[in-house]
């Protein structure tokens, strides 16, 4: 008896290791609130008479990996804030610094608001613009808070993705490029334009022959610029059921 006694307990034994063999995975959810530290230094430019009226539209400028750092001085070297002083914009003019060789798109959403919030903005005309480093980190800002924008002007952005077309179809874009960069090839913006003009978009494309990665010098040149940027307002984007 006492053999088959000690049989049983070991066929038992082993039919529970049979059944637990299998691992459970049990589902579980984690959430926790995070505060964290948001810290740009910016160039601000206001336009002549700004007391003189209720709101203005605002332009954020997104410079390149070359104006990187910790000197803010040094965002003037190119693009919009390299003109601001020679001849005020009609428009307010926050031009950031990126403290490393990247843009933080969410930090920049925080940054955005505080300026918004603190200055007497017109929250329909919100814009934004910017070259190489900066001219990519317009693509990804628009895709990332898309209803924040009433217009964009990427120049020689640099990867962007062509599957956030869907998110951003309905901001008007003007797109620049040289044809001759060497640094961000022109198939970086083409593909963009390519994605976005079978959604219907407004979208313009100027591309610059023989001219190299530094084709913002044409760009913020263009007569036409700030004006068509201007035209657009959100409340005109949702009129049209957009």
């Amino acid at each position: 008896m006492r053999r088959i006694s000690a049989l049983c307990v070991l066929f038992s034994a082993s039919c529970l290791f049979c059944a637990d063999e299998t691992p459970k995975q049990t589902a579980k959810t984690f959430e926790k609130q995070i505060t964290i530290t948001v810290r740009y230094q910016y160039l601000l430019s206001l336009p002549t008479g700004y007391d003189k009226q209720e709101k203005w539209p605002l332009v954020l400028f997104l410079h390149g990996s070359g104006e990187c750092g910790e000197d803010v001085q040094v965002v003037k070297k190119n693009g919009p804030p390299k003109y601001a002083e020679e001849k005020p914009y009609p428009f307010i003019l926050v031009s950031p610094q990126a403290p490393e060789d990247r843009w933080d798109i969410p930090s920049l959403k925080v940054l955005l608001d505080d300026v918004i919030a603190n200055n007497k903005v017109d929250p329909d005309r919100v814009y934004v613009t910017g070259l190489s480093l900066g001219g990519g980190a317009t693509w990804h800002l628009t895709a990332a808070y898309p209803e924040l924008f009433a217009a964009a002007a990427p120049v020689c952005g640099w990867n962007p993705k062509a599957s956030s077309a869907p998110k951003i179809k309905d901001i008007p874009f003007w797109v620049f490029h040289g044809d001759a960069d060497k640094s961000v090839p022109l198939k970086h913006s083409q593909r963009m334009v390519d994605a976005l003009k079978p959604l219907g978009t407004e979208v313009k494309f100027t591309v610059y022959p023989g001219v190299g990665h530094d084709c913002w010098n044409k760009a913020y040149e263009e007569p036409e610029l700030w004006t068509w940027l201007l035209s657009h307002t959100r409340k005109k984007q949702m009129d049209k059921g957009l």
